[in-house]
């Protein structure tokens, strides 16, 4: 008959179940000295205890905050309260930076789902009014010459870094090149602020009513688009001012070059 201590005893194979991991992994730590077994049975096999189970859910969760099996080993060899205190604090920074990135990430991936479903809506070249709210931008000069389309990454990368990229990269091009046909130069690149608190050189896209159109093919079909705009303001007693804004809509769930849609907005005023 078991005695009663013995029904908190486990063996290798029922604490790796009870706690779903390998038994290779409990074989590893009980060689390094990090976590081995409580107890020697009659029987000469040696057993852990369920009283060890918490023990062993601080080391794996210390494992998933991506501590070193050497780190935590340093720290178990000598346990107390101020250096677990320091690892807290340390690891509670690094949660609460992977927690905005995620953050950022998931807005990220909203947006473009926005996006797509704008799309869907936008099945004619249609004119419309729309009202803006105020953006904040970082820019870098881009002419869009051919020499230049190469190493588009890798100078935005440089610019603004991956997250940045991210974010979505449009174009903006000056009004009056716009009405002198001007498309062989834009002004630049931008890219909405993901910190706009601490990035420098910003530039903000005014508040207001803007003009927004949809052109669907590649770059070729810009012009026309521009066309279409410069007669809507016309017919309409609209002034264009400032600058064009240009943005892909759908770049990552296309199959080619024809199904690419640009969001184009020009801030529009009464004459």
């Amino acid at each position: 008959m078991k005695r009663k201590e013995d029904f908190s005893k486990l063996t290798t194979a029922q604490f790796a179940a009870l706690h779903e991991v390998n038994k290779r992994t409990l074989h590893y730590y009980d060689s390094i000295g990090l976590f081995s077994p409580e107890t020697k049975g009659d029987n000469h096999y040696r057993y852990y205890d369920s009283a060890q189970s918490i023990h062993f859910e601080y080391i794996l969760m210390l494992k998933e905050l991506n501590m070193s099996i050497e780190e935590i080993k340093s720290y178990l060899d000598a346990p107390n309260a101020e250096d677990f205190i320091a690892i807290v604090d340390q690891k509670t920074k690094e949660i609460d930076q992977k927690i905005e990135k995620l953050k950022q990430t998931k807005d990220l991936l909203q947006t473009k789902k926005q996006q797509l479903r704008l799309c869907e809506t936008k099945k004619d070249a249609g004119i419309h009014l729309v009202q803006c709210p105020q953006e904040t931008y970082l820019t870098a000069p881009f002419t869009f010459r051919d020499d230049e389309m190469k190493d588009l990454f890798s100078y935005i990368k440089k610019m603004w870094g991956i997250k940045q990229c991210r974010a979505g990269v449009g174009s903006y091009l000056s009004i009056d090149k716009i009405q002198r046909k001007d498309f062989e130069e834009y002004d630049g690149l931008f890219t909405p602020a993901l910190d706009p608190h601490t990035q420098k050189d910003l530039f903000t896209k005014p508040a207001g009513t803007y003009l927004c159109t949809y052109a669907k093919g590649g770059w070729d079909k810009l012009p026309e688009t521009y066309d279409r705009l410069l007669r809507y303001a016309g017919s309409h007693n609209l002034k264009l001012t400032g600058y064009a804004y240009e943005k892909g809509m759908n770049d990552f769930v296309i199959q080619s070059e024809e199904e690419y849609i640009t969001q184009v907005m020009v801030m529009a005023q009464p004459q």
